[in-house]
């Protein structure tokens, strides 16, 4: 398929809801727009230290993540950001892996905003068009 790439803006959420509260200006709301990796086979988001830090997330747990190769790393998980894709968005969740240099957009996010990837265009697209649908069962 190829490398597939897309722009995202990582927002930190707890930053929102400051803002929302009249406690921060949304100005200082601290946010990020990326060139990101779309990996189907990662499943979440996966960012760096520094992002991690720009974007002032706490980490929420460390873990050791497989990776490709099957070996396995300490990374560790933040408190959810919010992923903003064009006029959807999603919040999740993200791993913070030591030394990555790509921003990957993981197969959770692109479900919760109803994206899929099209091979031969090598691009995101909305999974049901321009609208955003929502399955409940």
């Amino acid at each position: 398929m190829g490398e597939v790439r897309t722009e995202v803006t990582l927002v930190n959420i707890e930053d929102t809801m400051k803002a929302r509260n009249g406690l921060i200006p949304e100005s200082e709301i601290k946010r990020l727009t990326v060139n990101a990796v779309v990996d189907t086979g990662a499943w979440t988001l996966v960012i760096n230290e520094a992002i991690r830090e720009r974007l002032g997330l706490r980490v929420e747990e460390t873990l050791d993540t497989t990776v490709a190769g099957g070996g396995k790393i300490p990374s560790q998980v933040t408190e959810e950001v919010r992923i903003c894709w064009n006029n959807r968005k999603a919040s999740c969740e993200a791993v913070v892996l030591p030394g990555e240099t790509e921003v990957l957009l993981g197969a959770l996010p692109l479900e919760i905003m109803d994206l899929t990837v099209n091979p031969k265009r090598k691009e995101v697209v909305g999974a049901h068009g321009d609208t955003r649908l929502s399955v409940v069962k």
